[in-house]
């Protein structure tokens, strides 16, 4: 058996984009990594931006894209480590820049563009893929480690009202 499991969502609106973020926030755990991948547009920084507030970060200072510094730190239930690896080129780049030492700290980290760490990023994942499909509707492809994530995951479907 696989160590991992694929689900696909539609995500049909702003607000539906934004309340899954808000209930994974509340679901996340110490030592969780959140990889989001997808083009320029399709809502990676809007997704981290509810996660955030799912674990309770508050307003100010706003979560934003780190693109030019990589890396923010935000407290919250637990520290959300945000990171945008977009002007990086390989897994050896983010090893540069200590991506690696955050995956075993007491918080959670998200990562957009994480594709381009691939080799280095933990197995007890959950990779979200956003497509932007139409103006505010997003297909998102799902990929959870089952031993991490497959509790959690049924939790948050059931709880926006999706089935997988």
């Amino acid at each position: 058996m696989s160590q991992y499991s694929t689900a696909n969502l539609i995500l049909n609106s702003l607000k539906k984009t934004e309340e899954f973020g808000f209930l994974l926030g509340k679901l996340v755990r110490l030592g969780d990594i959140i990889c989001l991948d997808g083009d320029l547009g399709a809502g990676k920084t809007t997704l981290t931006q509810a996660i955030a507030r799912g674990m309770d970060v508050p307003a100010e200072p706003p979560v934003t894209s780190p693109s030019f510094a990589i890396f923010h730190e935000y407290q919250g239930r637990i520290p959300l480590y945000h990171f945008d690896l977009y002007r990086l080129h390989s897994s050896d780049e983010a090893l540069a820049v200590g991506l690696e030492e955050y995956f075993y700290l007491s918080g959670c980290a998200v990562i957009e563009w994480s594709e381009r760490a691939a080799s280095i990023l933990p197995e007890k994942r959950l990779r979200l893929e956003l497509r932007l499909a139409e103006t505010e509707v997003r297909d998102v492809f799902c990929q959870y480690h089952i031993q991490a994530w497959a509790a959690r995951w049924r939790n948050l479907t059931e709880g926006l009202g999706i089935s997988c």
